[in-house]
């Protein structure tokens, strides 16, 4: 008896981060699901810590430089986010060969701010493939003290 076993479909595998050509998907995913191109977009994890006087955001995009992100305040909503576009361009003639890969990127990420943030003093620095972003808090936020409630 021969026993048959199907590979995961793709939603079920993690996301590799490269498109797959249709051949690729031929031999890993299921006959009837080798033309869908619909690969998962992947977004930089972020962490948001509260300290006493100010918020911190560290945003993992590595591989971008400073001028990649666009960081947009909107009332109290910002917005990181990132379109990137790289080509490169590798022949061999000795072999016969070219190979030109076009490559498009983007993401972003939005989060609401309390009111007692200060969205006009928002600061940004990016290093080592973390973005990091402090957001202060304004200075009536100091007079707000945290208590706790009697469940009755």
């Amino acid at each position: 008896m021969n026993t048959l076993t199907k590979a995961p479909s793709r939603s079920m595998r993690p996301y590799t981060g490269s498109w797959l050509s249709p051949f690729d998907r031929f031999f890993n995913d299921d006959i009837f699901n080798v033309w869908n191109v619909n690969t998962p977009a992947t977004v930089p994890s972020i962490n948001i810590r509260e300290e006493k006087d100010k918020y911190k955001v560290e945003l993992a995009a590595p591989g971008l430089k400073k001028d990649d992100f666009n960081i947009d305040v909107d009332g109290n909503v910002v917005t990181i986010s990132c379109d990137k576009e790289m080509e490169t361009k590798k022949s061999d003639k000795e072999n016969g060969y070219t190979r030109w890969e076009y490559d498009y990127s983007s993401f972003s990420r939005s989060f609401s701010l309390p009111d007692y943030a200060d969205t006009d003093k928002i600061t940004a620095k990016y290093n080592d493939g973390i973005l990091h972003v402090e957001i202060p808090k304004k200075p009536e936020a100091a007079k707000l003290t945290p208590h706790k409630v009697n469940v009755q």
